[in-house]
């Protein structure tokens, strides 16, 4: 099971490593491919009970409420990307020599002849807009795409289905991209890097090195992030096949192999003749929605891939244009008494949160919820002069405030003690009893919802639906 395509699955004994979104479809596969597929899962609830006799009905085994130990024959594992590297599992696989891919690894050496190359995307924050942004350019430029991977269509499904693609925008996490050894993009970039699910990783620099990952083996472009150094530091570090470019996006005027902003316009200074004279003009900042500068970078991003891919100047102003971004991602919900409500429910870590900040120029905040291990003062730091107050909501709310204590002391705080269904609606009232006409109520948590919510999308709902009760 080297590094080549796998030809003949017939009676290979593949253990697949957990249910859920990634594992149930990877097991019909490999089953329908003809291996031998036994399913090891840590839960035993009665959703995966659901999904084991789905499998079971196929012939799939399925071993519930064991994933610690390597089924006897096993000759591959195929793992969920949420299962953690330090699992006994892996340790038993890796005493026996057996490999271990994750489903992007799987989708990938089960590509077609010929098959349509990927435009690679990974970060801390931007990752599924961006790529959004990719299809939509590569639409406009009249290819056959679509945004598939950790979002949307499932790898496996594309790779795999009956609809023929000239090009994929595949957005790959840092948990995907360390179970993908052999993947090889056309061009990937790294939006940016900041601390985020360490407890996985294990530490910041194993974190950056799979995100890294993304790079090997690049044939066109290795697009980075000119104000994130540790973007520029993993193209340096990686091992790419003869010919390929750093490309770097920036918010300010482009060096030459860049792209960047000038006078309110997106220029081009990579995929150009003369690049040392010439740019060449492909949207205006207006056609980024919304324009906040986070924003315009995934925009900046997204245009550097498909003009690695060789798309038209054009094809990225219309793709832009037609670009609608998803909900509870700085989502302008209404405004009321001349205050604007916005609502970035999907600011789940502090670097999202940080940049969404950065958009408006005075704020009262709405944060707070489970702060996976994140501290917050260089977040508080940074926003201190942007900030009208702050309304605190959920469980690990305490470390919000301690940071606003001591880099923010002027600014006032709400500490809302409730994590009721009302709570929300409460935290929408107190903001509006701070703000000012002209300022923003933003809610950008900088944390996890699930101490108060099912997900990001409720919490953004549950906002929504205060603040049309406040101007009802």
């Amino acid at each position: 099971m080297g590094s080549g395509q796998v030809t003949d699955w017939q009676g290979k004994h593949v253990t697949v490593a957990g249910l859920g979104v990634s594992g149930v479809p990877a097991a019909k596969v490999l089953h329908g491919l003809g291996a031998k597929v036994t399913v090891v899962n840590d839960g035993d609830d009665a959703r995966a009970r659901e999904q084991a006799a789905e499998l079971e009905a196929l012939g799939v085994t399925v071993r519930l409420g064991d994933g610690a130990t390597l089924p006897e024959g096993t000759e591959l594992i195929v793992t969920a990307p949420g299962w953690k590297p330090d699992k006994p599992l892996f340790a038993a696989a890796d005493e026996a020599g057996v490999p271990v891919w994750g489903d992007v690894e799987l989708a990938w050496r089960l590509r077609k002849p010929g098959a349509a190359p990927w435009l690679a995307v990974t970060g801390t924050n931007g990752k599924t807009t961006t790529v959004q942004m990719l299809a939509s350019i590569l639409e406009a430029a009249g290819l056959r795409t679509a945004a598939v991977g950790n979002i949307g269509v499932s790898l496996l499904d594309a790779v795999l289905g009956e609809e023929e693609y000239d090009v994929l925008a595949v957005e790959l996490s840092s948990y995907q991209l360390h179970w993908a050894p052999s993947l090889r993009a056309h061009s990937a970039a790294v939006l940016n890097l900041a601390p985020d699910h360490l407890d996985w990783h294990g530490s910041m620099e194993a974190y950056a090195a799979d995100k890294g990952r993304v790079y090997e083996g690049n044939r066109v472009a290795c697009v980075y992030n000119v104000a994130d150094k540790a973007t520029e530091d993993l193209v340096r570090e990686a091992d790419v096949e003869e010919g390929c470019r750093a490309i770097g996006f920036t918010l300010g005027t482009p060096g030459p192999s860049q792209l960047g902003v000038v006078e309110g316009i997106l220029v081009d200074r990579a995929f150009v003749e003369n690049r040392h004279k010439n740019a060449q003009e492909l949207a205006e900042v207006s056609d980024v929605r919304p324009a906040a500068p986070h924003n315009i970078a995934n925009a900046l991003a997204a245009a550097a891939l498909a003009r690695a891919y060789g798309v038209p100047a054009s094809a990225v102003r219309d793709g832009l244009r037609a670009f609608t971004p998803d909900a509870h991602r700085i989502a302008h919900v209404a405004d009321v008494d001349g205050v604007a409500y916005v609502d970035d429910s999907k600011a789940t870590n502090t670097h999202a949160a940080q940049a969404s900040l950065a958009a408006y120029e005075s704020i009262v905040w709405i944060a707070g919820g489970l702060a996976k291990g994140a501290t917050f003062d260089e977040l508080v730091a940074d926003s201190a002069k942007r900030l009208r107050g702050a309304v605190l909501i959920g469980r690990d709310r305490a470390l919000i405030r301690e940071a606003l204590a001591r880099h923010a002391p002027e600014v006032p705080v709400v500490d809302l003690d409730r994590t009721d269904t009302g709570a929300m609606l409460q935290a929408v009232q107190e903001a509006k009893r701070l703000a000012r006409p002209g300022d923003t109520v933003l809610l950008a948590p900088a944390c996890a919802s699930m101490d108060m919510f099912a997900n990001y999308n409720k919490r953004g709902d549950a906002f929504a639906q205060a603040v049309r009760e406040l101007g009802a």
